[in-house]
């Protein structure tokens, strides 16, 4: 017997109660969750709901719709590739996205990793080059990493010695090492991930029961981090990998911590989940970025959710280097499109397809919103595993 099989068993046996509601936070957990089909072999009490795990769905609007009009001023605009697809409030004559602008001419190139943008400066010494880096914990730690291991590799004297007397504790860099390019800036929209959830948690309806919380920002930043929602909320939690074992594992222990009115913070992804952390992860994000308050796409700014650069560090910035200006008079600017109901979908209070554009206005082909672009989004997932239907209810 596979330990999926004997995992389900064990779920089946429980004394369940009338209705659980357990919440993932991690877009690839609901990857997993759909593509394995958990949710029509679970039993039909449990409820699985996808949460605030997309980087690429909360990403600020205003972020996108300003890597743009750089792209439109001739700089180069590096970005992960999923970001090209995501739509701004643009008005109609303008492109609404890094990938209409490339069409339009603009210089933007995927890429898949924060190496990549230090040989693509390289490359174009004569042009500006701006790192357009969305994503979460796991995400903008290599790129904190890679700024610390440039800086450290930069001379000590001369014209480009000026962020040295920035932070300097932390690892030390490895032989081979780039220096940061002098043509190349960051448009930085790191974010926690755990405050979204702290926010759902401190509201009159965070709707949810349980939490499996997820296994690579855990990785980073440990495990511990979640111990919050059993402390402070008194809900159970666990966290997990992204196999169907250590999913069904989680959820078998929040569903036994429901039953016994027992919450505590389970890790179900021990192998890698390790308490602290990835030290030298937390040490890089430490050194070269602050915590702030952050606007997360449709949901407003969150206290604590978000990384910026260390003010020492501000001529690798891009908002400073190209005097980059909110919009404010711009149509709908920092919100989603309209009809776009990808904040709810996001916050769990709706599942995808009881969005009113979902498979009509808004498909993978011709997406609206961004939960319908990246991988990590519900929208993309639930349509790629083939739910076209109306939902028949919803998270209340």
């Amino acid at each position: 017997m596979s330990d999926a099989r004997a995992w389900l068993e064990r779920i089946r046996a429980l004394p369940l109660p009338e209705r659980v509601r357990i919440m993932n936070v991690c877009g690839g957990h609901e990857r997993s969750i759909t593509m394995a089909g958990l949710r029509g072999a679970l039993p039909p009490q449990i409820e699985l709901i996808p949460g605030p795990g997309c980087p690429v769905c909360v990403c600020p609007e205003e972020d996108i719709y300003a890597a743009i009009q750089l792209a439109r001023r001739g700089v180069v605009v590096a970005a992960f590739g999923d970001m090209l697809r995501v739509p701004c409030n643009a008005p109609k004559a303008e492109p609404r996205s890094l990938e209409q602008a490339k069409a339009a001419g603009g210089d933007v190139r995927p890429v898949s990793s924060p190496e990549e943008v230090l040989a693509i400066a390289a490359a174009n010494p004569d042009r500006e080059v701006v790192f357009f880096a969305a994503g979460f914990e796991t995400t903008t730690a290599p790129v904190a990493g890679l700024i610390a291991r440039s800086l450290q590799a930069r001379p000590r004297s001369g014209p480009q010695s000026g962020p040295q007397s920035g932070p300097q504790s932390g690892p030390q860099s490895g032989q081979g090492d780039s220096a940061w390019p002098s043509n190349l800036s960051l448009l930085l929209s790191g974010r926690l991930t755990w405050p979204a959830v702290a926010l759902l948690l401190d509201s009159d309806t965070p709707g949810f029961d349980a939490l499996v919380a997820p296994g690579h920002v855990s990785t980073v930043m440990g495990p511990e981090e979640w111990a919050f929602v059993p402390e402070k909320h008194g809900l159970p939690a666990a966290v997990a990998g992204f196999t169907t074992d250590s999913l069904l594992a989680a959820t078998y222990s929040v569903l036994r911590q429901v039953i016994e009115d027992r919450p505590f913070l389970d890790n179900c992804y021990a192998q890698v989940a390790k308490p602290g952390g990835n030290p030298t992860a937390r040490a890089v994000l430490g050194q070269v970025m602050d915590v702030t308050d952050a606007n997360w796409r449709g949901i407003g700014v969150i206290p604590g959710s978000g990384f910026e650069l260390k003010p020492e560090l501000a001529e690798l910035d891009a908002r400073v280097r190209h005097s980059i200006e909110p919009e404010q008079d711009r149509k709908r600017a920092g919100e989603m499109p309209p009809g776009c109901d990808c904040a709810r979908v996001v916050l769990g209070k709706i599942y995808p397809n009881q969005c009113i554009l979902y498979g009509r206005a808004c498909t993978p082909r011709k997406p609206i919103g961004p939960c319908m672009v990246s991988d990590e989004g519900a929208c993309r997932i639930w349509w790629a595993s083939g739910v076209r239907e109306a939902a028949k209810f919803a998270p209340t």
